[in-house]
């Protein structure tokens, strides 16, 4: 299982995180996921802990919490869609197609 945490500052670090949820058990990975074009911090991850009790009991504390002048968004992370067979760039979206990003 994995807890996924939004609303996070863009100067938050994985030493951050780890820091805030470790207060609720052993941290096994903390993961910033970063822009594929600019390879700036996304202003969301995930964290895996050691036990369902630890993740429960972070989610239960830090959800809405203000963390760096942003209330965070903790919850359970939802397993990866698979996006196969989309267009991107290429399609129009029914008003003149315009190139709008995802």
């Amino acid at each position: 299982m994995s807890i996924y945490v939004g609303n996070l500052s863009f100067e938050a670090t994985q030493e951050d995180i780890s820091q805030i949820f470790t207060e609720y058990g052993t941290v096994k990975r903390v993961q910033l996921p970063t822009d594929r074009e600019t390879g700036r911090f996304r202003g969301f991850g995930f964290v895996e802990m050691s036990t369902e009790a630890e993740e429960a009991a972070a989610i239960e504390a830090l959800d809405g919490a203000e963390w760096m002048g942003r209330d965070l968004k903790v919850n359970k992370a939802k397993p990866r869609e698979e996006r196969g067979g989309s267009s991107r760039g290429g399609g129009s979206w029914g008003n003149g197609g315009g190139n709008f990003s995802r």
